[in-house]
């Protein structure tokens, strides 16, 4: 069975911060942001917002635009999902209720099983992997929510210039559909990796069962995401351009064929350092960084909602997207639009 995108949708915090206004707060100025990231500004979410409201109002879009597209109600659609799939680094709760267990009641969406994973920047391309593999082994469960969803400036070390500047909050989120093979649409090929010898290259080390917090402790500073930047840019450009040359070669396709490569928006130099290594015209690739920052797992299906949205992708299309993130983890999809 193939497994389609039919609709999309994202949700991002009113509250707009510019470098300029960055720098009013922090020793740091838009050139040398700009020159380091291409982050020209982020959106950060406001003190009542968590995870599971950003990825709640990503699903109300995509149930919207797939109701205009199939002529059933937005609760009749919620109805219809077999399984909700939310990828996030900031979760609502430690542990438990998962996000998505959150966002399904909110929507109404009984009949789903919903679930969080723990992928990084690369969440949303093993969940989509994870729901096209759901509904292929139950051929009567046909629709599956997969979301990215990031409150990551709860968690930035406001103190560290180097990393402070590169994170947004924000959610997207895409509805698949488990269509006939005749369509020829839909999720073509996945790759997923990881190398866990990189852990503590992207790291929250407070707050879990490793390092918990102790009664009668005096916490002065709340949890907040380390990276080692070098390591953390070597790494990806190697998983980008690795993963990109092994789709091609498995699918056995040229670069030529690809209409359009979605990375994941965590650094423009990343990106552009792959395709100079790979002979890829930047123009190939998609990046909307410079409005967003760095939104991890919301990352990538945020990029596909503006796309969507503004007609840059069609019917048929050949898409390519590429993740990398904490754990180390990294992955890619082939998706016929």
């Amino acid at each position: 069975m193939a497994f389609t995108i039919i609709a999309t949708g994202k949700a991002i915090p009113p509250n707009r911060v510019s470098n300029d206004d960055l720098a009013q707060r922090i020793d740091t100025n838009d050139e040398w942001i700009r020159s380091h990231s291409g982050i020209g500004a982020r959106h950060i979410a406001d003190e009542n917002t968590a995870s599971s409201d950003l990825a709640l109002g990503a699903a109300q879009q995509v149930l919207a635009m797939a109701a205009e597209k199939t002529g059933e109600t937005v609760e009749e659609l919620a109805l219809s999902l077999a399984l909700i799939i939310i990828s996030t680094a900031t979760p609502d709760y430690y542990g438990t209720p998962s996000t998505a267990c959150l966002v399904q009641a909110k929507l109404g969406a009984k009949n789903a099983a919903a679930l969080d994973i723990s992928a990084g920047c690369s969440g949303f391309i093993y969940g989509l992997e994870l729901a096209a593999g759901y509904l292929g082994r139950n051929s009567l469960r046909k629709r599956a929510l997969v979301i990215g969803a990031e409150v990551l400036t709860r968690v930035t070390n406001w103190e560290d210039r180097g990393t402070c500047v590169l994170f947004g909050d924000g959610a997207g989120a895409v509805l698949a559909e488990q269509t006939a093979p005749a369509e020829k649409r839909g999720l073509l090929r996945t790759i997923l990796g990881a190398d866990g010898t990189g852990s503590e290259s992207i790291i929250i080390r407070r707050g879990g069962s490793r390092a918990p917090f102790k009664t009668g402790e005096t916490v002065t500073t709340p949890s907040v995401l380390e990276m080692d930047g070098r390591a953390v840019y070597n790494f990806a450009v190697k998983a980008v351009t690795g993963t990109i040359e092994k789709l091609l070669a498995e699918e056995n396709i040229t670069i030529d064929q690809v209409d359009r490569i979605v990375p994941h928006q965590a650094n423009a130099r990343i990106v552009q350092a792959a395709g100079k290594r790979l002979g890829i015209p930047e123009g190939k690739f998609f990046l909307n960084i410079e409005e967003y920052a760095n939104t991890s797992a919301a990352s990538i299906p945020i990029a596909l909602d503006e796309l969507n949205r503004d007609g840059k992708i069609r019917k048929g299309d050949l898409l390519m997207i590429i993740g990398f993130g904490a754990g180390l983890t990294f992955g890619g999809n082939l998706i016929i639009w």
